[in-house]
């Protein structure tokens, strides 16, 4: 029979099949196979039990019943029950060996994944910072994540659409055109901080219009003259945009962050006219104190607060594109989904445009479109508040990366003082980047995390340092044995020993890992499964010797080292990790 990529899916789709043509089965069942503690075996199917209970039978009975027609392969599986009703499922050797030379590189694993979400037309809305500022240390967390997410969906069928809808567009351009024209600020000569410069004249043009109600005066007219497209506020708005974003990819560029479309704001400001049409002709919105507005009575929170459209003063505001952002995301990218990655104050907004857009599409005959928001919380310093500088202010990212790159040299040129410079500087650069991405995403998602330097960068632990240089000694295994990852297989006998069928079982868990990470989108999980991979693999190696006088034996476990490098060089490539073959 051929192997299964997704094992736990295919014997779940077995033993429903199965259920549908037995006696004491219905529509309501559910065999719920999932992996299982390695003492119950490699899957348990859980769903017997809570339907015998909901249909008053026996759940052993009923369990045996299902066990008797299943047929399994029993040259690939055992089964048996257990306690009041649970199957647990376990792996032979041969089928371990048999998915291991099925599924033995990237390619092979990213078409088995494919059928995961295959199809699935979805917009990924990450980074998303403004124009006129520097990215911070509160940018990160969208960009990693984003990133992570877009790619796991790509790796597993999706069609993915990368928007980086950054802030171009607002009240703060009309303070920023005012100082800009007062200071005399010439932005076409040559500003190595630009960024800083930009940030300390809106600063000083937004004090200025606390302190002169004639200074808030004029922000307002250059902010109506650009509203209304007079060129020379134009031409500034233009230009603050395009130097802004060329300081955004440097930062991309570290990163290995690209985007398919960076529609702004901007983008969307003249598409609103047919979203105020549309919710007052499906009857949505309503007028409330001059402001037009979506309430949605039938949710606890929003019953009375309303969704803002337009604003009293006839203004635009978040709402009202990112409703026109959702209508040109269904028609012209044809979502199916739409992902949203920004922290977690954002959520009651999101969530009022999630209704929102539901109620508007469906009475307007629109294709479904599914909105998701992925929120995450804080970095914190610590003293356990945001991370920010001695003085107060968001830590650049670019400072942070510089430094993190600069502690990673200090720790490869101790670690490993043979390299030359170049190897060293290059290294140190991979670390440095990969420690600060992987902090962020081996954390779970919604909760705040306190960044430490000492941790990070730690070769201990469940950190990028580590992973990596699991990765470095795999590679080195093959050098000493002078063979290239996927030679010297062909002679392989049957796993034998516990640590081999322990990473053997494993390496086979890796689809369950992917559509778990999927399921909510929490990069984490698959962080957890590669450090639980490579601490498996450190069992193994210091338990068997690879390179071995037997053919069998070291072909065998010669699989099991291809295998488990590839998997780890697949899922830190899937989290932006850039890996090293030494360090």
């Amino acid at each position: 029979m051929a192997v299964a990529f997704h094992i736990a899916q295919f014997l779940e789709d077995h033993f429903q099949k199965v259920a549908s043509s037995l006696e004491g089965f219905g529509d309501g069942f559910t065999a719920d196979v999932r992996p299982t503690e390695p003492r119950f075996g490699v899957f348990q199917a859980n769903g017997v039990l809570p339907y015998a209970k909901k249909t008053k039978q026996n759940p052993r009975a009923l369990a045996q019943t299902l066990l008797d027609a299943l047929q399994l392969p029993t040259d690939h599986f055992t089964a048996e029950i257990a306690g009041p009703g649970f199957i647990n499922i376990n792996l032979t050797p041969a089928f371990y060996a048999d998915w291991l030379k099925t599924f033995k590189d990237e390619a092979a694993l990213q078409q088995g994944a494919s059928h995961i979400d295959e199809g699935l037309n979805v917009v990924v809305d990450y980074s998303s910072p403004n124009t006129a500022k520097q990215m911070h240390v509160g940018h990160l967390r969208s960009m990693v994540i984003g990133e992570a997410i877009q790619r796991l969906l790509r790796f597993c069928g999706a069609n993915v659409t990368r928007d980086n809808h950054i802030g171009d567009w607002g009240t703060q351009f009309g303070i920023l055109i005012m100082a800009i024209k007062d200071a005399g600020y010439n932005l076409d000569e040559e500003h190595p901080n630009l960024l800083e410069e930009l940030e300390a004249l809106y600063k000083a043009g937004t004090q200025k219009t606390k302190d002169d109600p004639a200074a808030l005066e004029q922000a307002r007219n250059e902010l109506v003259k650009l509203q209304q497209g007079d060129a020379e506020n134009m031409q500034l708005w233009e230009k603050i945009n395009s130097l802004s974003y060329e300081a955004f990819e440097s930062i991309y560029k570290l990163f290995n962050v690209a985007f398919d479309c960076v529609l702004g704001e901007s983008f969307y400001r003249d598409k609103v006219d047919r979203i105020y049409k549309e919710l007052e002709e499906t009857k949505l919105s309503e007028e409330s104190q001059g402001a037009l507005v979506v309430f949605h009575p039938e949710h606890p929170r929003f019953a009375k607060q309303p969704f803002i459209i337009r604003k009293s003063d006839g203004a635009t505001n978040y709402a009202t594109t990112d409703l026109a952002t959702a209508l040109h995301r269904l028609e012209a990218f044809e979502a199916n989904e739409m992902i949203n990655v920004t922290d977690g104050r954002q959520q009651d907004h999101f969530e009022q445009l999630r209704l929102t857009v539901e109620k508007w599409f469906a009475a307007k005959g629109y294709k479904p479109c599914k909105l998701r928001h992925v929120w995450f919380g804080t970095i914190l310093g610590e003293d356990g508040k945001a991370i920010k500088t001695r003085s107060g202010e968001p830590i650049k990212l670019k400072e942070l990366v510089s430094e993190a790159v600069e502690r990673a040299y200090k720790v490869v040129a101790e670690k490993s003082p043979e390299l030359t410079e170049d190897e060293k500087r290059e290294i140190a650069e991979k670390v440095g980047i990969g420690a600060v991405r992987y902090a962020d995403l081996s954390q779970n998602r919604t909760s705040d995390y306190t960044f430490s330097w000492e941790k990070m960068l730690s070769f201990d632990g469940n950190t990028a340092p580590y992973l990596l240089y699991a990765t470095a000694r795999l590679h080195a295994i093959f050098r000493k044995a002078g063979l290239k990852p996927g030679e010297g297989e062909d002679a392989a006998t049957s796993f034998e020993t516990e640590t081999e069928l322990a990473l053997a079982r494993k390496l086979v868990l890796f689809p369950s890992v992917l559509e778990l990470t999927l399921e909510d989108l929490r990069p984490h999980f698959l962080c957890t499964y590669l450090f639980e991979l490579s601490g498996i693999f450190s069992s193994f190696y210091n338990a068997d010797k690879v390179v071995t006088e037997d053919p069998g034996t070291q072909a065998r476990r010669l699989m099991l080292c291809a295998r488990t490098l590839n998997t780890l060089e697949t899922g830190l490539k899937l989290l932006g990790i850039e890996t090293l073959e030494r360090m």
